[in-house]
């Protein structure tokens, strides 16, 4: 009887601990109403239902503990089907996808016009925006925990507006110290 205790406490604990690991993912129009009453950057994951470096960004890294408490604490974070059809309204505009087609939802599809307006071209790409939803940066590509540390403590403190030549990041990437566990 006390096995079976223990075996129901262990799996607790660990459906506990797997839930604090999930990254709060909102809208981008509740991320920027969130923001009128609690200012935080945004961090928006712009990814396609068949891009493989795009799961493997949403199962290593966005699944990471590291990343998902630091994001979660300092970040609104929002997914973004960049061929999807939903419509979203930002900076007073409205964006949809008029050339998708159903049928192609879970292959290339068109690019929805919030897509070309960030002027995402590869996918994944994370857009990081300021607390006044303005974009700051896309970072493309697939990202370990590590390496997107690196982006999140860079916009999350500022440090990117000192940066005027490409040897400054260079200088703040050779200092960085990443602290995330793989």
């Amino acid at each position: 009887m006390k096995k079976i205790g223990f075996i129901l406490l262990l799996a607790a604990l660990t459906s506990v601990s797997g839930l604090a690991q999930e990254i709060k993912w909102v809208s981008l129009e509740e991320a920027l109403e969130l923001q009128k009453k609690t200012p935080k950057k945004i961090m928006m994951d712009v990814y396609t239902s068949w891009c493989g470096p795009c799961k493997m960004l949403d199962k290593n890294t966005f699944h990471n503990a590291d990343v998902a408490d630091y994001v979660n604490k300092n970040y609104y974070a929002v997914k973004f089907n960049a061929e999807g059809n939903d419509e979203v309204s930002y900076k007073g505009k409205t964006f949809s996808n008029p050339g998708y087609k159903p049928e192609l939802a879970n292959r290339r599809n068109s690019a929805h016009e919030l897509t070309r307006y960030f002027q995402v071209s590869a996918y994944p790409t994370i857009i990081f925006m300021d607390e006044k939803g303005d974009l700051i940066a896309p970072i493309r590509g697939y990202q370990q925990p590590n390496q997107l540390e690196l982006y999140l403590k860079l916009f999350k403190n500022d440090d990117h507006k000192d940066m005027d030549s490409q040897e400054k990041f260079n200088d703040y990437y050779k200092a960085f110290k990443p602290e995330f566990k793989s």
